[in-house]
Parts: structure tokens; sequence; C-alpha cells
């Protein structure tokens, strides 16, 4: 297998890529904000009916808060990612082989062995590939042809590493 394509100095580009590496690590405090904010409703209700209510309705109140904040802070490091990335749309390209990924960004390049990636997750516009527990890069599957990209995603699930979201 050898999958070569280009990737225009597209400026909306490095937000993606930065907004879909950013996502995966930052999907905990949605979660753990969602928890935050359903046991500060509860505790906040409940504080306000008991007779020592006024004790703790404040604890309540930054636990609800807590939480809120907390569910927010993904979206906005998203956004942000997205609005300053702007200025590094640079030309680059993938050139992909049964072996390894190499990736090229204006004057920088680099590349990841096949061997060291433990898995490849799915999203709407990429591949995330992952080595260890971490994202490493993004291969844009709209960037491609449909052929090549049907034989990478043959060639990763051959592998054992495609996991569909």
């Amino acid at each position: 297998m050898h999958i070569r394509f280009d990737v225009p100095a597209d400026p909306d580009y490095p937000g993606r890529v930065a907004a879909a590496l950013s996502s995966v690590r930052l999907r905990r405090y949605g979660l753990v904000g969602a928890v935050l904010t359903v046991v500060g409703v509860i505790g906040f209700a409940v504080s306000r009916g008991s007779a020592r209510g006024e004790q703790f309705s404040s604890l309540w109140l930054a636990m609800l808060v807590g939480g809120l904040l907390s569910m927010l802070y993904a979206p906005w490091v998203r956004w942000r990612a997205r609005r300053r990335s702007g200025s590094y749309a640079v030309e680059g390209g993938y050139d992909i082989t049964d072996t390894n990924i190499m990736m090229r960004s204006g004057s920088e390049s680099g590349g990841i062995a096949w061997d060291g990636v433990d898995q490849v997750r799915v999203t709407p516009e990429f591949w995330i590939v992952y080595v260890g527990r971490m994202p490493a890069t993004v291969i844009p599957r709209g960037l491609m042809s449909t052929e090549d990209a049907e034989t990478l995603r043959a060639f990763m699930t051959a592998r054992g590493l495609l996991q569909d979201r």
C-alpha cells in the first residue's frame, strides 16, 4: 500500500485538527461537569427544604457553578484552538505506506510507525491515530480519494486498529 495526498494551505484546517485532537482529551470535563451539576442541583434543592439548609446551600451552589464551568471548558478550549491556529496554515501532505505514516507541514516533517499505533478512532472528518493512550495525529479522510480511503480503512481494520465511535 502506498497512499500519498496533499493538504492545501487552508486557514480553517489547523483549527479543525486542533478541535478534533482536543475533543478527545477534553471529553471527561463534560462528563464530570454534568455529574457535578446534577449533584449540585439535587443538593441545593434538598438543602433549601431542610432547617439547616442555609449552611449547605452555598456548598451546593458552588458545586452547581463548578459543574457548569467544567461543561463549558471543552467548548471554550476548542473555540480558542480554532481561533488561534488560523495563522498556522501551510501546505503539507501525507505519505502512508504499510510501515508508517509520514506527514509534512511546511518545512517540518515527521512520522509514526504502524507498529507503534495502538488504535485509530473515527470522527466525522478524521481518523485519529493513537500511540498509547494519547492521540498522536489525524488522517483527514476528506482530502483522500475514495479508493485510497477504502484501502487505508481495510488496512487498519486488518491490523485490528480501527474502532468506530
